[in-house]
């Protein structure tokens, strides 16, 4: 007897329909799973075996023969645990062909029959509500996380014996509903930073504009405080964003079981030791790396220069594009990563060169060296290059002298936070499709980046006297359409340019 359930197999970012078909014919007992399956796919052969024999349910014995299809979709992971019990409880006829029309199932089954939660519930919700099925049934863990897609009915069990309960009586199934979204916790303040006021414009600059950016200085200069602050001057994520981030922690098994939209951007800080899958991604069936991880929020690299320099002439191209394409022999993945990149290194390997009071021990050659792991091409990237200098004595205990004023402190989060919204507001009315100054094309910079006279005279010498690319000097003059619409500009003027070059420390003429 043959019996069809439905399923579906990660591809990236997005859910695939599986095929379960499920055929008992006479021969010697024995389970057999065909159709490009994982080790543990193959492995569901025990667990559903001894969640049937545990559920009370019969065990066919007789020769089985389960096909995954499209047979040339590699298919991973234990949620097909349930679709392929499911299959044989109807090949057996323990369970009426007609309950499972229309019907979407994954889960991992324990060996009592219990189910567990899977990873990509969110990616499979949306993959059954676009090929227009009736219910999915899910792992309880997973349901709040499933209902999230509007338009589609989820049904949420607890173990294969309510899972038959619901298909026999659909009347009792009490429909999933996803949780409220989480409260976005209180951010790091601006105000905490001392000093430093070129990096405080640079950070600014980054979050209006969506500029990538490098901080250089010596140890305890506070490079990882200004770039942990970016996300609390970032805008808040639209329902969009909301919904794209929670698919990719969902198919990155990072939800943690919560079943609520994340509402926070992110904020990734990957070992400068990763290697190039872990920052970019990938595998046999490729996941997404931090660098997707981070999409919508920022990517802090710190110890820039640590890092293999292999490894980071990988994110060339996603930097440029905003996502990253992984390639394997059978499937090509697309994860998303329109990030903010915030990278901090020190000037040489002791840390100290060019600081006006200690004196740096490293050599030129090992100088020359160490900068010589960050290609030409990644730094043309980096639209911000800012120089970070060590704080001298008198700003560290400014705080604590009796006469402080308030007026000594720093302009916080909410207040930068404010320009930067108002920024955004202007760029979204003038560029198409509302996009950040950052990721606007070459035709579409020139139509939308009128240059006073003085300006474009300031903006040329720029490209002659540093010699910058093509790339670089669009770049520049990015950054210049960020500073004006920061002051409210509609054209870019002489000062927005002249502000732009300071943020370019490491042009090599």
């Amino acid at each position: 007897m043959l019996a069809r359930c439905s399923g579906a197999a990660l591809q990236g970012l997005d859910g695939v329909e599986v095929s379960v078909e499920v055929d008992i014919a006479p021969g010697l007992p024995g389970l057999s799973i065909v159709g490009l399956a994982d080790a543990a796919v193959q492995e569901s052969r025990e667990r559903v075996r001894a969640a049937l024999r545990n559920g009370g349910f019969r065990v066919p014995l007789t020769r089985v023969v389960v096909s995954l299809a499209p047979a040339d979709l590699r298919k991973e992971g234990p949620a097909f645990d349930l679709p392929i019990a499911l299959g044989l409880l109807v090949a057996s006829a323990q369970l009426p062909a007609e309950q499972l029309a229309g019907i979407w199932c994954a889960g991992e089954l324990g060996l009592d029959g219990r189910l567990r939660p899977v990873r990509g519930a969110l990616a499979l919700a949306l993959a059954a509500r676009r090929c227009g099925a009736r219910a999915l049934v899910l792992p309880a863990a997973n349901g709040a996380e499933a209902a999230l897609v509007k338009g589609l009915t989820v049904w949420c069990a607890g173990s294969l014996a309510q899972v038959v309960a619901l298909l026999a009586d659909p009347a009792q199934a009490s429909p999933c509903r996803p949780l409220p979204a989480q409260g976005v916790p209180p951010t790091l303040d601006l105000a905490d930073v001392k000093g430093q006021p070129h990096g405080r414009r640079a950070l600014e600059i980054a979050a209006a504009g969506g500029h990538h950016l490098l901080l250089v200085g010596p140890p305890g200069s506070g490079k990882t405080m200004l770039a942990r602050r970016l996300p609390g001057l970032l805008p808040p994520l639209e329902q969009p964003e909301m919904l794209e981030l929670t698919q990719l922690y969902s198919v990155a098994g990072l939800l943690g079981g919560h079943g609520s939209l994340l509402s926070q951007r992110p904020f990734r800080a990957p070992h400068h030791g990763c290697s190039g899958a872990a920052l970019i991604g990938g595998g046999a069936i490729p996941r997404p790396g931090e660098l997707s991880l981070a999409h919508c929020g920022v990517l802090f690299l710190d110890e820039l220069a640590e890092f293999r320099r292999d490894v980071l002439d990988q994110l060339r191209q996603p930097l440029e594009e905003g996502e990253v394409w992984i390639s394997r022999t059978r499937q090509r993945s697309r994860f998303p990563a329109q990030v903010a990149l915030v990278a901090a290194t020190n000037p040489c390997p002791c840390g100290w060169f060019g600081d006006p009071e200690r004196v740096c021990s490293c050599g030129e050659q090992r100088r020359e060296r160490y900068w010589s792991r960050l290609s030409g091409p990644l730094l043309d990237r980096i639209d911000l290059q800012v120089i970070v200098r060590r704080l001298e004595a008198e700003q560290l205990v400014a705080d604590f002298e009796p006469r402080a004023s308030p007026g000594h402190q720093s302009e916080s989060s909410r207040l930068v936070a404010q320009r930067v919204r108002q920024a955004r507001a202007r760029m979204s009315q003038r560029n198409p499709g509302g996009c950040a100054n950052s990721l606007l094309g070459g035709a579409d910079l020139r139509r939308h980046s009128h240059l006073i006279p003085k300006a474009l005279a300031l903006w040329e010498g720029a490209i002659r006297q540093r010699r910058l690319s093509a790339r670089s000097a669009e770049r520049l003059l990015r950054v210049a359409r960020t500073i004006a619409d920061l002051n409210g500009e509609g054209s870019i003027g002489a000062e927005a340019v002249a502000e732009a070059l300071t943020f370019r420390s490491f042009d090599r003429p």
